[in-house]
């Protein structure tokens, strides 16, 4: 018996969750759980479901596809633990998060490489038995460096790439190579503060609340569709430093949570929004 996720994502119609669960009753598979959201907005459907049972995924999708209105998407996805390239800078807490929560189980994924344009985290790689690829940027051309990127991350063929604080920005040719793969982290709470430096902004603006913003990675500097978010409260006493200080803290586990829900399988991209199951 095996373990598969239903992804339904379509035009809203009349009697939808009823279509799509009795073709799951027809093929004998077993509905675990299910959740399902309407984006009145945009009279759009999304549905999540947890499936179990012996599965022919070639007449079940046929069924699904003669069932639902056109223009629908639908993904039938195995129980296969997700294979991760994660890539760095200096920066070790949002790495070393997720690399302890992987040895511990939180997060179920096989790390395949960490890939970084300094060699500082190294040793912490090495550490936990996974390459490391040092591949400076210095000393050649931007579009030299990230063809020698892109070569070693492909070769790892990852479901996802997570920037785990890498602070150079993708040229729009690496992130065509991955759309919606490539997970982010910006130390703020975005829209708030886009680009460089967001705790001195944020410093120069006097907020009370600092917060960090997961998201997928588009060709917009920072705007890609937001996962997930956080905020800790500040005040007149914290520096520049003081809030970049405190943000760690908030990076990592809003880094790990928004991993840990893609992996699970419960973000749907509908424009440049997503919805959470």
């Amino acid at each position: 018996m095996e373990k598969k996720t239903l992804l339904t994502d379509c035009p809203d119609a009349m009697g939808l969750i009823s279509k799509i669960t009795n073709i799951c009753y027809k093929h004998q598979l077993n509905i675990v759980h299910n959740n399902e959201f309407v984006d009145h907005s945009h009279s759009q459907f999304f549905m999540r479901t947890e499936l179990e049972g012996y599965f022919n995924d070639e007449t079940f999708l046929f069924d699904l596809d003669r069932a639902l209105p056109e223009g629908s998407q639908r993904r039938l996805i195995g129980s296969e633990r997700k294979r991760i390239v994660i890539m760095v800078t200096k920066e070790a807490h949002c790495l070393g998060d997720i690399l302890v929560k992987t040895f511990d189980g939180t997060l179920d994924i096989e790390i395949a490489a960490i890939v970084g344009n300094y060699d500082h985290l190294a040793e912490l790689a090495r550490n936990f038995g996974i390459p490391y690829h040092h591949i400076s940027h210095e000393g050649i051309s931007r579009d030299e460096h990230e063809a020698l990127l892109l070569e070693t991350v492909q070769q790892y063929t990852p479901d996802y790439v997570v920037l785990a604080k890498y602070m150079r920005i993708l040229t729009p040719n690496f992130v065509a190579q991955f759309p919606h793969k490539i997970i982010n982290i910006h130390h703020s709470f975005l829209p708030a503060f886009i680009g460089a430096k967001p705790y001195q902004q944020a410093f120069e603006r006097g907020v009370k609340i600092i917060g960090a913003t997961a998201h997928f990675v588009t060709n917009d500097l920072d705007e890609g569709p937001i996962i997930t978010q956080n905020v800790i409260p500040v005040d007149h006493n914290f520096s520049a430093k003081d809030m970049a200080r405190a943000g760690k803290d908030v990076e990592k586990s809003v880094l790990s949570k928004a991993l840990g829900l893609v992996i699970d399988d419960r973000v749907f991209v509908h424009g440049n929004r997503t919805v959470i199951l």
